[in-house]
């Protein structure tokens, strides 16, 4: 029997995944590690933190498999698209890694906009903002000078980690494209982006599929992970691609909404749909696309809202030995659709689609004495569900807009939001079971080694669908109307936050 192994390195943790090859999910492992927040805006990573949770993963995976290491025929990777490993000409990390919600770099944003965002839309299918590697290597050349003028290899953080692996210095093409440094048209670097983020070619990384073979793993990758030296190390992808194609989502007329740090709606495309109100990238399967809308404060707006404000459920639930979401859901369902008029929009880093605004904040508006804990809870289900109609209405004015969908992330693990996002979407929502990016880039891996005879047939084998969630008619009706007021106080209140920015 072959194994599989799949690991992700995401906003807050690293999870591997072990797949058999008859498609069963046989272990997992789960590391967290810190994403740090220096400065009001900023975010940031180390990439030492990651290697470290690779390892201790594996070696749980091996613990609690019991399996033999040589029966893991091959190994891939993914992780969040954008954040930037910087080496100097030792291989040692210059800086933290600038995490993709990070801040820091809208005024150079803003600036790439207004002086080459044609240019730059036209090359890279995408409009710039503070998410993106090109301004943030930015705003480096210009309040770290000494950091980039050391830089000699730039590496997204699953590169680096499988970097310290094999010593092979790649990238694939579709993380690739989040460095915003691409010529999509040619799926080479551009001279032109490189000059704007003050490097040169040599720094870059060589671009392959995802799915190619890449060398052995070195004596001391060995000997840190417990690993075989007969394990083909694949060259892997970005985290959210792995999970679209851990859905089952690989040809047209399919897609998916994520529930996750950050939102997306994926319809898969067989051509680029390229749009300033899009983000545009390739799909793993060849010659397949997955643009999507994204809003940037998802899950990510519900774990600020249980951090800051429910410590008691926090409590309860340890006591209980629960998840404080469990306890924050169920007092959220005892609420009435439309929260009695509480209403949250969650920007809390600003938004993507379909407004590219950094400047925009997050709020409870609507507020009366009438409103109590459970309806605050339900407004940020509500709030990131309505944020999630923005992008959907977008989608339909570029005429794409999913049918159906498959809902993933850690989001969908709640039936609340499911539900909630199916009455706002007006769509049904299909779930799976083992829907993460790790378990696609297991089944990547074993596409790679010739354990799954193609794409098709990996998602065959491993992806195992379980419900759907059909939208309530009355309550579409009622967040149909809602919306407009969404929209409206955005409307209004986005003028001051431009005012009052610091």
């Amino acid at each position: 029997m072959q194994y599989l192994l799949g690991c992700d390195f995401g906003g807050g943790a690293s999870k591997a995944t072990l797949l058999r090859e008859d498609g069963a999910v046989v272990a997992t492992a789960t590391t967290e590690y810190p994403t740090h927040y220096p400065k009001n805006g900023w975010a940031e990573q180390d990439p030492e933190d990651s290697y470290r949770a690779l390892l201790r993963n594996i070696r749980e995976i091996l613990r609690v498999s019991g399996i033999s290491p040589a029966d893991i025929a091959a190994l891939a990777l993914d992780g969040a698209t954008h954040p930037a490993v910087l080496l100097d000409e030792n291989d040692r990390v210059i800086r933290p890694a600038i995490y993709w919600t990070d801040r820091r770099s809208a005024q150079q944003a803003q600036q790439l906009q207004a002086n080459h965002g044609e240019e730059i839309f036209r090359l890279s299918y995408n409009a710039p903002g503070a998410l993106w590697t090109l301004p943030q290597l930015m705003w480096l050349k210009e309040f770290e000078p000494e950091h980039h003028r050391r830089i000699r290899k730039v590496l997204s953080m699953k590169d680096y980690v499988r970097y310290r692996l094999t010593g092979d210095f790649v990238t694939d093409a579709i993380e690739a494209m989040g460095f915003m440094l691409l010529d999509a048209t040619k799926n080479e670097w551009s001279d032109f982006l490189l000059g704007l983020a003050g490097l040169r070619m040599n720094v870059m990384p060589e671009i392959v599929d995802p799915a190619q073979v890449l060398s052995p793993m070195t004596p001391a990758a060995l000997r840190d992970t417990g690993l075989s030296a007969s394990t083909k190390v694949i060259a892997g992808s970005t985290d959210t691609v792995m999970e679209v194609y851990a859905s089952g989502a690989i040809r047209p007329g399919q897609a998916t909404v994520k529930l996750a740090t950050a939102g997306r709606i994926c319809p898969i495309t067989d051509h680029a749909v390229v749009s300033k109100l899009l983000v545009c990238y390739r799909h793993v399967v060849p010659g397949m696309w997955y643009p999507g809308t994204a809003t940037k404060s998802c899950a990510a707006s519900n774990r600020w809202y249980r951090d800051v404000l429910c410590g008691a459920e926090v409590l309860e639930a340890q006591r209980r030995n629960t998840d404080p979401y469990v306890l924050m859901s169920a007092d959220a369902a005892t609420v009435p659709a439309g929260c009695d008029g509480l209403m949250f929009h969650p920007y809390l880093q600003g938004e993507i689609t379909p407004y590219c605004d950094d400047m925009l904040r997050g709020s409870f508006t609507g507020i009366s004495a009438a409103h109590t804990k459970a309806h605050f809870n339900r407004a940020v289900l509500e709030g990131v569900a309505y944020s999630m109609k923005d992008c959907y209405e977008v989608l339909k004015t570029l005429g794409i807009a999913p049918d159906t969908a498959t809902v993933i992330g850690g989001g969908a693990k709640s039936p609340l939001w499911r539900q909630i996002l199916a009455d706002m979407l007006g769509i049904p929502l299909s779930t799976v079971e083992n829907v993460d990016s790790s378990l696609g880039s297991a089944m990547l891996a074993g596409v790679a080694a010739g354990v799954f005879d193609s794409f098709r047939h990996s998602v065959e084998k491993c992806v195992r669908p379980k419900e759907i969630v059909r939208p309530n008619p009355a309550t579409q009706a009622l967040y149909e109307t809602r919306f407009g007021f969404y929209k409206r106080i955005h409307d209004a209140l986005a003028p001051i936050y431009h005012d009052g920015e610091d």
